[in-house]
Order: C-alpha cells, then sequence, then structure tokens
C-alpha cells in the first residue's frame, strides 16, 4: 500500500496541487526522497527523523521512498515537512491512513514536533476551496488560511503531536478565525501641502483616471511628500482586490498574524534596487516590489538614479498589468496592475545648477524616451516660497478630493475599467473630443512631436477630466488640460509624427 497526502507547489502566487507517495519496503534502510526536490525539500528528512524521535515514534528499518508528483514539476520550500510526515504516519499505521482524505496539507517542522509558518498558507487555502479540499497548516498560519473563506475545514495545530491526537479523537482542534481587518489611522493628509496647486490637481487627476505621473522639482519642492498622499485619495481595495493583493504578500512572506488591510498597497524602493528586487526572481522565484505595488502604488524617487536596466524592465508590466519570470525549466508569472507615479531632480545638481547648460539634458537623458512616454502626466513642482511655508495650509483635504476621485471612479468602473487600463479601441469609443478639442489636439500633435502612444494618453486624461467635472462630452477645455500634462518629447531626425 501507499500512503497519499495532497500538498501544492508555489508557482507565482499560484498553487499546484502536488500529491506526496510514501512507500515502505524492505531492504537496507534509506529515506530517498524524489519528484524534483530542491535542497530544502531534501533535507526535509532529517527533521522528520528528529521531530517523530521527539514525540516518541522512530522511523522503521525499511526503505523509505518518498515521491512527490508530477516529478516534472520543481519541489521548493520547506512547507512539504508536514505532508510527507503525516503520509509516512499514515504508511506506518501511527495515524489512521483515511485521517487525511480529502485535507490539503502545508507546514514545516521543527526538531521538537512543533509545526512552524511557512509562506503561502492564503493562496494554499484559497486552491485547497477549488478543490473541494480542507487544508492543515501551522497554528500560526490559521488566521491567514482562513480568510479564504468557503466551507472547507481548516485544521491549524501547534505541533504533529496535536495533529495525532486530533486524529486519534483525544484532542479537538477548533476551526482558526481569520485575521483583523485593519485601517490604518495615519493615512497622511493633503491638506499639509502648501502651495504646489498644479501639483494637487495633477495629483487627483492621477488618482481618478490610475494614470503613471512623473514630477519634476528641485528638492525640498513637495515632490515626496505628494506622492505619499495619494494612497489616501484613491478607493480602497474591493473584496476581491484585496485577496488578489493579500496572495501576493503570503508568497512573499509579509502578512503578520492573519492581518490584512483594505489599503492600497505604496512601495517605494531605494534607487539601488536591482532588477531582480524591481520585478521578481532570484533562485527561489519570488514577487518584486512592482508585484508587490499591485492594486496600488509604486513610487520611484531619484528615477534617473535606478539603473536603466531596471527601468527598462517595467516597460512590459506597464502596458500589459503582469510580469513574466522566465527560466530556462519553468515560467513563473505575477500580477502587476501597479500605478507609477516617479521624481526626479531637473539636474544632478538640484536647485541651482552649477555645471551649466548641459547638466540638466545630461540628467535626464539618463530615463528612457519610450519609458517616459508611458507616462500620462508630467508636471514640474517649483521651490516653495517662504511665505507659503508660513500661511496656514488652505487646500482640500484628503477626504475631500477622494469623494470626487471615487465619484469618476465609479463612473469609469460602469464603463468598465478606470482610464488607464482601457486599450486604444475602447479609449478611442468614449473619448470622442468635439470640433474645438479635435482642432487642438492635432496643433498639439503637430508642435509637440506626439507618438501614437502619447496621443492615446492624452485622451486618457482628457476622458478622465471629464469623469471628474461629470461630463459625457470631451470639450476643449478638457483636451487643453490633458496637453499641459504631457511632457514634450524630442523631435525626430528622420521620422515624422505619428499623429
Amino acid at each position: 500500500m501507499v500512503a497519499e497526502v495532497t500538498s501544492f507547489a508555489f508557482e507565482g502566487v499560484e498553487a499546484r496541487p502536488v500529491t506526496v507517495q510514501a512507500h515502505l519496503t524492505g531492504g537496507q534502510p534509506t529515506f530517498v526522497i524524489v519528484g524534483l526536490p530542491d535542497k530544502s525539500v531534501s533535507e526535509a528528512k532529517d527533521r522528520i527523523s528528529a521531530a517523530f524521535s521527539a514525540i516518541g515514534l522512530g522511523l522503521p528499518p525499511k526503505r523509505i521512498t518518498v515521491n512527490l508528483a508530477p516529478a516534472d514539476l520543481r519541489k521548493e520550500g520547506s512547507h512539504f515537512d508536514l505532508p510527507i510526515a503525516l503520509a509516512l504516519m499514515a504508511e506506518m499505521g501511527a495515524i489512521p491512513r483515511d485521517a487525511v482524505e480529502g485535507m490539503a496539507v502545508i507546514g514545516e517542522l521543527g526538531l521538537d514536533g512543533s509545526i512552524a509558518k511557512t509562506t503561502g498558507a492564503l493562496p494554499a487555502a484559497v486552491a485547497a476551496n477549488s478543490l473541494d479540499l480542507g487544508l492543515i497548516c501551522a497554528e500560526s498560519s490559521g488566521a491567514e488560511a482562513a480568510w479564504a473563506g468557503g466551507d472547507a475545514q481548516i485544521i491549524a495545530a501547534a505541533s504533529i503531536i496535536q495533529l495525532a491526537n486530533h486524529f486519534k479523537g483525544t484532542q479537538v482542534l477548533s476551526a482558526p478565525k481569520p485575521g483583523e481587518l485593519v485601517q490604518p489611522s495615519d493615512i497622511p493628509d493633503l491638506a499639509d501641502v502648501k502651495g504646489q496647486e498644479t501639483a494637487r490637481r495633477a495629483l487627483e487627476v492621477a488618482a481618478a483616471g490610475g494614470h503613471n505621473m512623473v514630477m519634476i522639482g528641485p528638492p525640498g519642492s513637495g515632490k515626496s511628500m505628494l506622492a505619499s498622499r495619494l494612497p489616501g485619495l484613491l478607493p480602497p481595495l474591493s473584496p476581491e482586490e484585496m485577496l488578489e493583493v493579500s496572495m501576493i504578500q503570503s508568497v512573499a512572506g509579509l502578512i503578520e498574524n492573519g492581518t490584512l488591510s483594505r489599503v492600497r498597497p505604496f512601495r517605494a524602493p531605494h534607487h539601488s534596487a536591482s532588477m531582480a528586487a524591481m520585478v521578481g526572481g532570484g533562485m527561489r522565484a519570488k514577487p518584486g516590489e512592482a508585484s508587490l505595488a499591485h492594486r496600488g502604488v509604486l513610487f520611484l524617487d531619484e528615477l534617473p538614479e535606478f539603473s536603466a536596466q531596471v527601468l527598462d524592465s517595467l516597460r512590459q508590466p506597464l502596458e500589459t498589468g503582469d510580469i513574466l519570470i522566465a527560466r530556462a525549466n519553468a515560467h513563473v508569472r505575477y500580477p502587476a496592475r501597479f500605478q507609477l507615479v516617479a521624481a526626479m531632480n531637473p539636474c544632478r545638481c538640484g536647485a541651482n545648477c552649477i555645471r551649466g547648460a548641459g547638466c540638466a539634458p545630461k540628467y535626464q537623458s539618463r530615463v528612457s524616451g519610450p519609458f517616459l512616454d508611458r507616462m500620462d502626466i508630467t508636471i514640474e513642482t517649483p521651490p516653495v516660497s517662504a511665505l507659503d511655508l508660513a500661511s496656514p495650509a488652505e487646500g482640500e483635504d484628503t477626504a475631500t478630493v477622494a469623494a470626487r476621485v471615487a465619484r469618476a471612479r465609479e463612473v469609469q468602473e460602469a464603463r468598465g475599467a478606470i482610464n488607464a487600463h482601457l486599450n486604444e479601441k475602447q479609449i478611442a469609443a468614449i473619448a470622442v473630443p468635439d470640433g474645438d478639442g479635435l482642432q487642438l489636439l492635432r496643433r498639439a500633435c503637430e508642435q509637440l512631436n506626439l507618438s501614437a502612444r502619447g496621443y492615446t494618453r492624452i485622451l486618457r486624461v482628457a476622458r478622465t477630466l471629464a469623469d471628474l467635472s461629470g461630463s459625457d462630452a470631451l470639450r476643449r477645455v478638457h483636451i487643453a488640460e490633458a496637453i499641459s500634462f504631457r511632457r514634450p518629447e524630442p523631435a525626430l531626425a528622420t521620422a515624422p509624427t505619428a499623429c
């Protein structure tokens, strides 16, 4: 007979089912794990042996073969410890063979028989629900797994001896409850921003339409301050979005005590971040900053200081909303539908350029044209005067602006998606300028040397401006303001304008 237990291997945020088979035969005592395991899985036999010894259970003097099927799927992670241990216990007769029927299992074993938390409890629970299976996990992972909902049973145990007693009926483990849903109270207020009326308006437009934005200004002009106010303007995550974001955080090991939040993510990686840190990857592919910002904001401060390779790696997710990490033996996909906000100084010297006229163009040229072409809104943030700093704040607060943003987004969602996520065909259908607006747009296309992408992005922003004003028509005033948010593009010597 062969004992079988279901577990999962993670590919991105997807949990793929793995059948753990344990078999005992005669011959020289050995413990072999097959099925393309990595180093952490191969070391499970030592942790299991010590854990069994701690609870007074010894491995039989037989040949132990554990197979992880399908054999062509690479198995990574210590969460295979517990399913292997339970399959062995069922094969040895230490627990009833039907004890784990209808259950999936994840968990890492300690040498004392304890069950430690592992990453990926939430996507594992969601996958188990889809397969009509329950889930056995560590006690510390129970609150996270319980967020998967459904009617499936979840058993969260602190040690392997608790599981054995539960299966025998001498101890009953109660089902865990979902962790706390927190609402941070320290969200920065837009009213704290003094001056920068144009930037405040641009921030509202970016929030309403989900547009990418870059701010150019000297140090101390409030670029980082403005960016940190953006998450407060965005509507909270829907339950489906919260689950999607939380699954990424679960795989990355960022969920503590099963605590989730409906506040949209805000990630601000340092400019020294590598490409693997930004888009994901490494020996064991983990989500990068772009994926951790899914459904939220990715803020890149000191934009030209990021390496060109890192910035160009973001061009695909900005268009498609996901990241594909290609390996020789596997392809891992992570969702990455984020809103990009960037800040940069006009030159390397900052506010007072001491290197002559060539400093600013050389510094700004570190960011490629195709990357900047994907930014819907480009604004300048001039220095804030001492008079502005000394005067009391008079701008609208976050709650007031967020209410307008929410109304504009409701209109867009009724059409199918927010404006930044619509393709060219969809934008062309809902963003038709009136006669004066079309004439202005044609002149701007010639004078600003707009690419086809730039032309479409002006229409996106104009449509958002119309939504904020409650207008169904796309008027000249909306086109004019959208053009003011567009950075002039360098002239092309060999190619005509794309419009």
